[in-house]
């Protein structure tokens, strides 16, 4: 909304006004507000849950310190989805289609939670949600998501124009650019921006994933693999971080990280300078992402504040749900599907650990009449605290585990 007043302004020759032009300046603010928020409702959000006595039942896992955890207020979550959606609405550009798609994630999904949580603290039902109807949610989403990334006409990626030309691809818009660069001579190339590049364009370009490896040349046949892996990602990706959501502090920490990551990714996604010199696709419109994020990552940081152990608030189903739906859409909005097991190598480990513990007492209890367990209790980070490790110990570990797959993930650009 801001963008629109200010954009308005700088017709009117009004000093200053053209700052929110810039992709760095939006972002910067985007992180103070949404820091701000977090920090200052969250101690009226947190007095509220506690006067509604909206607190967490905690079962006895024989965990250290897990029963003074009882009666902490949930559904916190509530807090990161506001931090993230008012800074949203007044920086970002609102015609933006992929800012559409993920102000309709995080409301979509975080609503998914909001009901789940709704159900287990109200109802007293600790069941939650059918599990039923929260698949049923994640894939309604997925399928959205889907559609739009096939079918609307902003989703576009740009090629040379020959290249489009000798494929057949459907050519949205056709330009000469020059590209600078250092101490030399600028590029000159006449390129294309080709529509819907997902179900007519194969491409594996250092870290992007070629969809044509599982059609071969009936490369209209993509959707038929796109739809399902998109649906699976985002189903795995958010149920993931629930899991996760299982420390205080582990998931906001995880999930400031990755998101620091996917902001640099959209950055030189949305640059035509950097995309150009990395070699890597040239995505237009995906710079107001880099705004998104650092709304999510200032809600995250804003959020730790009070998530950090020992914890005064947890974000319940409202929260984890939310932050993996993000973190997947946005990831295959940048086309970097493949990168997901590595920058979320953590939510990954955590899922794993539950996969191989139930898979792994039910076949051997099929087998021996007993079952046996991988790890001393899932998810991981539960095997830890078994081990005798304090809760603050494994979470920053967790945390430097992240940072190291993110360097890793941004590395990834310069492979060829």
């Amino acid at each position: 909304m801001l963008y629109y007043i200010f954009e308005y302004l700088e017709k009117q020759d009004w000093i200053g006004a053209g700052l929110f032009q810039y992709i760095s300046f939006r972002s910067g603010l985007g992180i103070i507000i949404s820091l701000t928020i977090s920090i200052l409702f969250g101690k009226r959000l947190i007095r509220s849950l506690k006067k509604m006595q909206v607190g967490e039942s905690v079962r006895d896992l024989g965990l250290e310190g897990q029963l003074e955890k009882t009666g902490t207020p949930t559904m916190g979550g509530l807090l990161i989805v506001i931090s993230i959606l008012v800074p949203t609405l007044l920086l970002c550009r609102l015609d933006n289609i992929y800012i559409i798609m993920m102000i309709v994630t995080t409301l979509w999904i975080s609503g998914i939670g909001f009901i789940d949580d709704y159900i287990k603290v109200f109802k007293k039902d600790k069941k939650g949600l059918n599990a039923r109807f929260k698949i049923i949610g994640q894939v309604g989403l997925g399928l959205f998501i889907a559609l739009v990334m096939l079918f609307h006409s902003d989703v576009v990626v740009r090629v040379p124009v020959e290249l489009a030309q000798k494929n057949g691809w459907e050519i949205q818009e056709q330009f000469e650019l020059s590209i600078p660069r250092l101490n030399q001579a600028p590029i000159e190339k006449v390129v294309a921006y080709v529509k819907a590049p997902i179900t007519n364009m194969p491409f594996l370009k250092n870290n992007e994933l070629d969809y044509s490896i599982f059609v071969g040349n009936n490369l209209n046949l993509v959707w038929i693999i796109f739809i399902p892996l998109l649906i699976f990602i985002i189903t795995a990706v958010s149920n993931g971080a629930n899991l996760t959501d299982g420390l205080d502090g582990l998931l906001t920490g995880v999930a400031a990280i990755i998101g620091s990551a996917l902001g640099i990714l959209a950055y030189v996604s949305g640059n035509a300078i950097f995309a150009e010199y990395l070699n890597i696709l040239y995505i237009p419109h995906t710079e107001e992402l880099v705004i998104f994020l650092a709304c999510f990552i200032g809600a995250c940081i804003g959020f730790l504040w009070y998530n950090s152990y020992p914890a005064n608030v947890f974000m319940g189903d409202t929260g984890s749900l939310a932050i993996g739906a993000i973190i997947a859409v946005i990831s295959i909005i940048l086309r970097k599907e493949l990168l997901i097991p590595i920058l979320c190598g953590i939510i990954l480990m955590e899922t794993l650990s539950v996969t191989l513990q139930v898979s792994y007492f039910k076949y051997t209890r099929k087998k021996s009449g007993e079952g046996k367990r991988l790890f001393l209790m899932s998810p991981l980070h539960h095997h830890y605290q078994k081990k005798g490790w304090h809760e603050t110990k494994i979470v920053v570990r967790f945390w430097i585990i992240t940072i190291l797959l993110a360097v890793m993930t941004i590395i990834t650009l310069k492979l060829r």
